[in-house]
């Protein structure tokens, strides 16, 4: 990779988003990492991190539209992006002017660039803007109209339209472009509701109530994570459907509780909440590597909740070389998943899944449920829980568990404030399009007496 060495908001973001293409990085931790190497004053930060997320999310439109211009070229990679970034600033951000946008994109193919490239950069952005771009409710088939329109890659559309319908699927995939909320819990075990509503007015940072979990709050204005709560471990950051999966365990002071994929800790310590040292109540959280050990660990101390909690560097197919039969009052399993429900968050996961993905962790998931039934005692508990909306994952990993343990039971997944309570199914699936939160599913394996 060339050494050019961003100067602005549209040179991070192009980098940014070369090195994601490039080296399959996360998009939050390549940004992070360069907003730091390359500091920028907030505006620029903004129009920088806007213009990285906002590609990553309209990846395939933009690619649909640039198409029409460049008459099948190949393209450098840094060219094709930069030029993608140009349409996506055209087309979605209404209060760039397109002459700066122009303006800036041609002096950085000229600063990267040779003649010939600044030329027909400059050719390409002034046809966009001439010709405008192509309709897209023009696409006839509905499958390719979806996935062209959403930035959703075809066998994600055609998985949907099967399992959700058409009507569904289009709601979904509205809603995953939607800018994605920041949701924080409040730490019951350090403060209360109260309390944090009125810290955080004090700290003139807007908010609402979640109407799906308990002791979530909706940010709406401001930044948390810099502040005195956070760093005091009164809130911490999770997603309101996140947070339905402990809820939804119905915790006691007393309870032996197993975080069987634990890491980085967030249920863990949520599950903690709900148990009292005193009461002999501990959580077991596990995870396959043991630097994430040490993220529980720490999420564990800043939350105040360490001496209920106890973390090991443990793959959760072989806990019985640690744990002897019928240990645990309730088990939690939040397998490992395609985190196709985290799309709007992790926008770029989209384009690196396959169908065979999902196949693959069905196999893990249900080895993780195998190997955890006998640890679970009679009349216990395993709540295992996803984070991808796909049922190949989701109820076909719980019914092939089931047809494997008859001495299980599923019972149907209840919350605090019963969401979706009228549903047909046991289980519990939330869409991106239901209440704007991730997706989410939850289910309930009771173990016979």
């Amino acid at each position: 990779m060339t050494k050019f060495q961003p100067q602005n908001a549209r040179e991070l973001a192009l980098t940014a988003l070369e090195r994601i293409e490039r080296n399959g990085a996360y998009s939050n931790l390549q940004l992070d990492q360069l907003l730091k190497k390359y500091p920028l004053e907030d505006k620029d930060r903004r129009l920088a991190t806007n213009i990285v997320y906002g590609v990553l999310q309209h990846k395939l439109t933009l690619e649909y539209w640039l198409d029409s211009f460049v008459d099948e070229r190949k393209l450098d990679l840094w060219v094709k992006i930069l030029l993608l970034s140009a349409i996506y600033q055209f087309h979605y951000l209404e209060r760039v002017p397109n002459w700066a946008v122009t303006d800036e994109s041609i002096k950085i193919a000229k600063r990267r660039g040779n003649p010939g490239i600044r030329k027909f950069v400059t050719g390409v952005l002034h046809a966009v803007l001439r010709k405008g771009l192509p309709a897209l409710n023009e696409i006839k088939a509905t499958s390719q109209r979806l996935s062209i329109q959403n930035s959703v890659p075809k066998w994600l559309v055609n998985e949907l339209l099967t399992q959700y319908g058409e009507e569904n699927t289009g709601k979904i995939l509205q809603s995953i472009n939607e800018p994605a909320h920041q949701v924080v819990r409040v730490n019951l075990a350090k403060t209360t509701v109260p309390a944090v509503k009125q810290a955080l007015d004090n700290l003139k940072i807007e908010y609402h109530k979640s109407e799906i979990a308990m002791d979530a709050l909706v940010i709406t204005k401001g930044e948390v994570i810099t502040s005195d709560l956070f760093r005091d471990g009164k809130i911490t950051i999770q997603d309101e459907s996140a947070m339905l999966a402990v809820e939804s365990m119905h915790i006691k002071p007393a309870d032996k509780v197993l975080d069987a994929c634990a890491a980085p800790g967030g249920k863990t310590v949520q599950i903690a909440t709900y148990l009292s040292a005193n009461d002999g109540g501990t959580v077991e959280a596990l995870d396959i590597h043991q630097h994430k050990v040490s993220l529980i660990e720490k999420n564990a101390q800043r939350m105040g909740v360490s001496d209920r909690v106890d973390a090991y560097a443990l793959d959760a197919r072989k806990v019985d070389e640690r744990f002897e039969d019928e240990s645990f009052d309730k088990i939690l399993v939040d397998a490992p998943c395609s985190g196709i429900g985290l799309l709007r968050r992790k926008p770029e996961i989209r384009y690196t899944k396959q169908l065979a993905d999902s196949m693959q962790l069905h196999k893990i998931q249900l080895a993780i449920l195998n190997a955890v039934a006998p640890k679970l005692k009679k009349g216990g508990i395993i709540t295992y829980s996803t984070c991808t909306i796909l049922q190949q994952e989701n109820d076909a990993t719980v019914e092939a568990f089931l047809s494997q343990h008859p001495e299980f039971e599923l019972v149907k997944t209840t919350t605090t404030r019963k969401v979706k309570d009228s549903r047909h199914s046991a289980t519990l699936t939330i869409l991106p399009s239901d209440f704007d939160s991730d997706g989410f599913f939850i289910s309930s394996l009771k173990k016979g007496l």
